[in-house]
């Protein structure tokens, strides 16, 4: 995409979604990071429903560390992994109380050094709870990027360091969010809806016009203040 077709996309996400946010319930970091870690490869909706009964219950690391595996395992139980899962989140709590005094931490070394905690886990914990400007790429995201040209890549790594370099600082903070909702339930994976896509005339993608998106008009595409 061109700079000019960037400004755009985001502005209509933006304006689609002036206040977007993780679709996971969480009411502080250390909710917020166990119910990333708990994510992985599972619905958003299925962490809710096991969140839901474990947070009231116990939501800091020292509650959920005196549950043990076992007494995790019977609140995580319907999502998927939830044997390693718990293993891991018992883990990060012990470390949590031992290394950081029951603290998430707001930087990415330590984030990463906590079991089940990769890369895309610490980017929306930093980005979400602590508003730093990072770009945590799922398959939603990753597909996205590279079906609209707006972030090329082979990796989820490439796409996630072109992203944050061409996507404009105004954008940036909340770009994650409306990257990953506009991938979840418009750019889909195989029948995306092209013809209810608000940057369908900015997209690149060749196959965007089978999937009833309407050819772009150039005299449609402004962009305010926009220093060309």
């Amino acid at each position: 995409m061109t700079r000019k077709q960037i400004q755009i996309f985001f502005e209509r996400l933006r304006e689609q979604r002036p206040h977007p946010e993780t679709e996971l319930n969480y009411s502080n970091p250390f909710e917020l990071l166990v119910a990333v870690t708990l994510s992985a490869q599972a619905t958003d909706v299925s962490v809710n429903k096991a969140t839901d009964k474990l947070f009231p219950v116990a939501n800091t690391p020292q509650a959920i560390y005196n549950l043990g595996v076992e007494g995790l395992k019977g609140y995580i139980k319907t999502i998927g992994l939830y044997n390693s899962k718990a293993e891991n989140v018992i883990k990060a709590c012990k470390i949590l109380i031992e290394k950081h005094n029951g603290v998430v931490p707001n930087n990415r070394a330590d984030l990463e050094a906590l079991p089940g905690v990769g890369r895309k886990t610490a980017n929306v914990v930093l980005n979400t709870a602590f508003g730093q400007p990072t770009m945590a790429v799922d398959t939603h995201i990753f597909r996205l990027g590279n079906r609209t040209g707006l972030a090329v890549g082979k990796n989820v790594l490439e796409v996630e360091h072109r992203l944050v370099k061409v996507i404009p600082k105004e954008f940036i903070l909340d770009s994650h969010h409306w990257l990953i909702l506009h991938g979840r339930y418009c750019c889909i994976a195989r029948k995306p809806k092209c013809h209810e896509c608000v940057v369908s005339d900015v997209c690149n993608w060749p196959d965007r016009f089978e999937f009833g998106a309407d050819r772009p008009s150039p005299k449609a595409i402004t962009v305010k203040n926009l220093d060309l």
